[in-house]
């Protein structure tokens, strides 16, 4: 067998695991606005768990600069560098996840106040933001793969396409967080 036909093989072994993982993570956001929040969450843990809105922006704002960074160190030929920054990336959109779920487990949605073109900006920014996070998962998966199988010319190709993506998803999650906050229960 090929080295072309060992990295196929091992990329297509992912195959069911990208796609299990694109499915089941809109799935499970989306099951999150139709689960009531979780009640008798302790003052202490309330506390704590109001802080995550703004902890997953900067979540959000570090993956933008570190995707930007991962984008320098590999046009400067510093592939383990980039090997690391995208791997972080990877790692702190997890913990987005992660932390993303908790909040809305145990919280309501908060619905933007605003009225007029600042509402109507924010739901659009909203929308292209969550339609665009449900695309990225399975792109920067497989993007991923292509590069841990050593399938680089797949992989450069698909990363002309992920990185604007994962970019605009990560810098748009930020400005969702600034047009929101000050509707946030806990900041009136």
């Amino acid at each position: 067998m090929t080295t072309s036909t060992q990295n196929n093989t091992g990329e297509k072994r992912y195959a069911p695991l990208i796609i299990g993982i694109s499915v089941l993570l809109p799935a499970v956001v989306a099951l999150l606005f139709f689960l009531p929040g979780v009640e008798g969450v302790p003052p202490g843990l309330r506390i704590w768990l109001n802080r995550l809105p703004m902890f997953n922006a900067m979540v959000n704002g570090s993956t933008a600069f570190i995707l930007i960074a991962g984008l320098m160190a590999i046009k400067s030929g510093k592939v383990v560098l980039h090997r690391r920054l995208m791997s972080t990336a990877i790692l702190l959109s997890v913990l987005f996840l992660v932390s993303y779920v908790a909040y809305h487990l145990t919280s309501e949605s908060t619905r933007h106040g605003g009225e007029g073109f600042v509402k109507t900006l924010y739901l659009l920014i909203l929308l292209s933001h969550i339609l665009l996070s449900i695309a990225i998962v399975p792109l920067v998966l497989v993007t991923y793969v292509r590069a841990l199988s050593s399938r680089f010319d797949k992989h450069r190709k698909i990363a002309r396409i992920t990185l604007p993506i994962w970019l605009y998803v990560a810098i748009t999650g930020v400005i969702v967080y600034l047009m929101i906050s000050p509707y946030y229960p806990f900041n009136q």
